[in-house]
């Protein structure tokens, strides 16, 4: 680093007398520094300094004084020390590379979770179209979960818990709901077009206000209630100009969100004891586990067995590409679980306001990769409802921030 010199005499003494204040300071300059002490200099007066110098060097050095006169205060300026240095590079940076890293690592996180989302959506829609047995396809889904988490707790990738029977207790309702959303979400998906499935799922909102006033006593606020007027409008308007409308698929959509919704609340109600509640990875894992067991024997009796060898060489005696199907399946039941869990672990590091605001904007991405990748017809109509529909989901997450004034007594 360079160093900040004086010119022109910087390696030289100057003298100079004070006006008002009779005592003299010594000013010592450096390349580096200069330092004024007044306990350290001798009290020179001007006929002292005058008869050092020649006279004409001294009547010089008089006129200088007088027309620009160097004065300084030996009280106030006492010790004072002036270093002449160069700021380093980064003294105007304030970013935190922690902080920096911890945003990089949860914007990936939202990335791969709507990724994982649009691949499932598409997966799945592949599957039920040429294959229409939704039950024994969320079966399949739930077994790949099952065999993820066992894998899992195996490698101890992740903890794990201990269940008690009460908490086991408290976790049946929960699976049930879950278990039914899933199934009547794919059922939807076989009777209508993706972007049709999710513009009703947009509805859930509606049903969390409805049930938590019936079983949590929540009253929900004036904004919240008016952020559901263009849900409900733009969900209504959507169905009326859907092409692929469908009443078993519309109304499969309207009891997913009642079911899922379900569960949210149940969650809230039944598992209230603090050390008997698990962590949201670990609950979602338990409660998968469970699905699985309770889906296979219901798909059975609802389905009959077929995914069984016989009836896939059955099918592909009438046309139907087996290793496809095999192939786009295990994808579908892969990415099903990765983006749930995803889903969780960025809910462990946001707020749920937060985690909401994300969910609207998943769902909006997932329409539209669908509608390009599917080429469904949307008329502009239909747009507009699916449009408003969003944008209600959008305001009741933010509205969800605004909590009622306590009540002054």
């Amino acid at each position: 680093m360079q160093s900040t010199t004086l010119a022109p005499y910087a390696s030289k003494q100057f003298l100079k007398p004070p006006i008002r204040n009779p005592n003299h300071t010594q000013i010592s300059a450096s390349s580096s520094s200069i330092q004024l002490d007044s306990h350290e200099v001798h009290r020179l007066s001007w006929q002292n300094l005058s008869s050092t110098f020649p006279p004409s060097f001294s009547s010089l050095l008089f006129d200088a004084q007088i027309s620009a006169p160097l004065i300084v205060s030996s009280r106030r300026y006492d010790n004072l020390v002036v270093r002449a240095a160069l700021l380093p590079d980064s003294a105007g940076d304030t970013t935190n590379p922690s902080e920096l890293a911890k945003t990089l690592q949860l914007g990936s996180m939202f990335l791969i979770w709507y990724l994982l989302n649009i691949y499932f959506n598409i997966f799945n829609k592949q599957v039920l179209k040429v294959y229409p047995f939704p039950a024994t396809v969320t079966a399949f889904q739930f077994g790949c979960a099952t065999l993820i988490i066992i894998l899992m707790w195996t490698l101890n990738l992740y903890a794990r818990p201990k269940i008690t029977r009460s908490q086991l207790a408290a976790i049946l309702p929960l699976v049930v709901a879950h278990t039914m959303g899933n199934l009547l979400t794919n059922i939807s998906l076989g009777k209508v077009s993706v972007s049709f499935t999710h513009t009703i799922k947009a509805m859930e909102p509606f049903f969390s206000v409805l049930l938590s006033a019936l079983f949590l006593a929540e009253r929900p606020n004036l904004w919240m209630i008016s952020s559901l007027v263009p849900i409900v409008g733009g969900v209504a308007l959507a169905s009326f100009t859907e092409a692929s409308f469908n009443w078993i698929g519309f109304c499969c959509a309207m009891a997913s969100n009642l079911t899922n919704q379900s569960r949210n609340v149940l969650s809230k109600k039944l598992m209230i004891k603090k050390e008997e509640t698990l962590d949201n990875i670990n609950l979602f894992s338990v409660i998968t586990v469970i699905s699985f067991f309770l889906l296979v024997p219901s798909a059975i009796l609802i389905e009959g067995v077929k995914f069984s060898p016989s009836y896939l060489k059955f099918a592909a005696n009438q046309g139907l590409n087996i290793r496809e199907l095999c192939m786009r399946s295990l994808l579908a039941g892969v990415c099903f679980h990765s983006y749930q869990q995803v889903s969780y672990m960025i809910l462990q590091s946001v707020s749920p306001v937060t985690h909401a605001v994300g969910n609207c904007v998943k769902r909006v991405v997932v329409i539209v990769s669908s509608v390009i990748f599917f080429q469904t017809p949307v008329l502009p109509i239909n747009s507009l409802g699916t449009a408003v529909a969003l944008a209600g989901v959008f305001l009741y997450s933010r509205t969800k921030r605004i909590k009622p004034k306590p009540k002054v007594a």
